[in-house]
C-alpha cells in the first residue's frame, strides 16, 4: 500500500485529496491543525486515514508527522504539501505581519513539510507535490502576499526538481484556479481578522473534489505541471503574451468584487 502525507487536511482542496487517495487505496497520513475534523475524516477511512495535528509552520511538527506515518504504515511515497492561507488586502494598507504571516504558512510550511518527508520519498522514488496556484504564475491585486509566496514555492519546486533530476523521484507543481472552499473565508483582512466570508459566487467554482482527482492524475502521469480551469491557463498564457494587457483584464476583474479592496483606491 502506498502511503501519502497530506498537510492542510481539514478542508477544500486537502480533504478531497486525503479522501481521494484513501478510496484509491493508500494510506494517507491526514495533518492539520483542527482535530475535530481530521478526527471525522478518519473515521470514514478505518485503516486508511490517519490524523496528526501539527502545525506546518514548525519544522519539528513536520519531523513528527513523517515518524508517526512510518509508525502507523511503515513507508512514506509522496507528500503533497497543501496546506495555505489567502489574504485581501491592497499593499498600501496590509500590515507586515499578515505578510510574514501569510509566507510563514504557504512557502516556509512547504519547505518545511517537503524537507522533512524528502529521505524517505528519495528512498522510495515517490512524488513531491506543492499545491500552488495560478497566482504563482500571474499575480493578483489585493493579494500580493499570497501571489509572491506562491511564485516563491513555485521556484523552490522547480529548483528541487532540478536537484532531483535522475533520482525517480516526481515533483509536481500543482497550480489550482478559484476553487470551492474555505481560504476566501478564512483570508486575513488589512489587520489580520479572518474575513468572514467569501466575495466570489462558490457555487460556480471548481469543485475541490474536482481538483483532487486532477491531482491524482498528474501525480501517476509524473506530469511537472498542472495548471487548472480554462480560465487559469488562459491567464497564464496571457501574461506571457500581452502582460501590460492583462493587467488591465485583471484590474476590472477584481474591481468588480463584492467589497474589493480595489474600489477605494485613488486613481488619476
Amino acid at each position: 500500500m502506498r502511503v501519502a502525507w497530506v498537510t492542510g487536511a481539514s478542508s477544500g482542496i486537502g480533504e478531497a485529496l486525503a479522501r481521494h487517495l484513501a478510496q484509491e487505496g493508500w494510506g494517507v497520513l491526514a495533518q492539520a491543525r483542527r482535530q475535530d475534523r481530521l478526527e471525522k475524516l478518519a473515521q470514514a477511512y478505518p485503516g486508511r486515514i490517519q490524523p496528526f495535528v501539527g502545525d506546518v509552520r514548525h519544522f519539528e511538527a513536520c519531523q513528527q508527522a513523517v515518524q508517526e506515518a512510518l509508525k502507523t504504515f511503515g513507508r512514506l511515497d509522496a507528500v503533497i504539501a497543501n496546506a495555505g492561507l489567502s489574504h485581501r488586502a491592497r499593499v498600501e494598507e496590509v500590515s507586515l505581519s499578515v505578510l510574514r504571516e501569510v509566507f510563514e504558512v504557504n512557502f516556509w510550511g512547504a519547505v518545511h513539510t517537503i524537507k522533512a518527508a524528502l529521505p524517505e520519498v528519495r528512498t522510495r522514488q515517490g512524488w513531491i507535490v506543492g499545491v500552488s496556484s495560478v497566482a504563482g504564475f500571474r499575480g493578483l491585486p489585493a493579494r500580493s502576499g499570497y501571489s509572491a509566496s506562491k511564485f516563491a514555492l513555485n521556484g523552490f519546486l522547480e529548483a528541487l526538481r532540478t536537484e532531483l533530476y535522475g533520482t525517480g523521484v516526481s515533483v509536481l507543481i500543482a497550480a489550482p484556479g478559484f476553487t470551492r472552499s474555505e481560504i476566501r473565508e478564512k483570508a486575513l483582512t488589512a489587520a489580520g481578522q479572518p474575513q468572514g466570508e467569501s466575495p466570489l459566487p462558490e457555487a460556480r467554482l471548481m469543485s475541490a473534489e474536482a481538483v483532487a482527482a486532477a491531482i491524482y492524475r498528474a501525480m501517476l502521469r509524473r506530469q511537472k505541471y498542472l495548471v487548472l480551469t480554462t480560465q487559469g491557463r488562459l491567464t497564464v498564457w496571457l501574461n506571457r503574451l500581452f502582460p501590460g494587457w492583462l493587467d488591465r483584464l485583471v484590474y476590472r476583474h477584481f474591481l468588480r468584487e463584492a467589497g474589493s479592496p480595489l474600489a477605494a483606491a485613488p486613481r488619476l
